[in-house]
């Protein structure tokens, strides 16, 4: 009877053993799910964040260019047109005169011109945040994958709906998302 006794004794605490183990896998393979998730939450708040501030930063500075060039032209036109008196005439041609330095001050600083350094950063970033999404999602569909075997294979699918687990969805991009976007400087 001891005997008996003892080896109830042991399958009950193995029991217990296998279903705590069951359960701390499924508690693990939730949070690596919640992880994944945040990340690509993160990952997307930065892009979110960082699209408005380089745009601006395009727009704000190919704005200053064009001011420039605009500024330069209109005092050239202005020259050249013989209208103006000597006195006015040379109030244009300082206007032209530090227009250009501005330009030339531009081209030296920025060989490859502002803007367009501005455009391939924005580029850069965005490519970049990009892949950290797509490598997040990877990451969230990996872990979608593990909970997901989990809960639908025995026996731990036998603890699995009794303790609450459920199967997660895959993270797929939606049809507008697979469309390229379009963001107009």
């Amino acid at each position: 009877m001891d005997f008996a006794l003892v080896l109830i004794i042991g399958l009950v605490v193995v029991a217990i053993l296998v279903v705590a183990g069951i359960y701390n896998s499924l508690v693990s393979k939730r949070n690596m799910v919640r992880n994944a998730f945040s990340s690509i939450d993160v990952n997307l708040r930065k892009r979110h964040d960082l699209i408005p501030n380089l745009v601006e930063t395009v727009k704000a500075y190919a704005a200053h260019e064009q001011e420039t060039l605009t500024a330069v032209i209109e005092a050239r036109n202005q020259a050249a047109g013989g209208q103006l008196s000597e006195s006015q005439r040379l109030q244009v041609e300082s206007k032209i005169g530090s227009g250009v330095q501005r330009l030339i001050a531009l081209s030296e600083s920025y060989p490859d011109l502002r803007s367009n350094e501005n455009f391939l950063n924005l580029q850069r970033n965005l490519s970049e945040i990009e892949e950290q999404i797509s490598a997040a999602r990877r990451a969230y569909n990996a872990a979608v994958l593990e909970i997901n075997n989990a809960v639908e294979t025995f026996p731990s699918n036998l603890f699995a709906s009794a303790f609450g687990f459920k199967r997660h969805d895959f993270f797929e991009a939606s049809a507008s998302a697979r469309e390229s976007i379009d963001i107009k400087l």
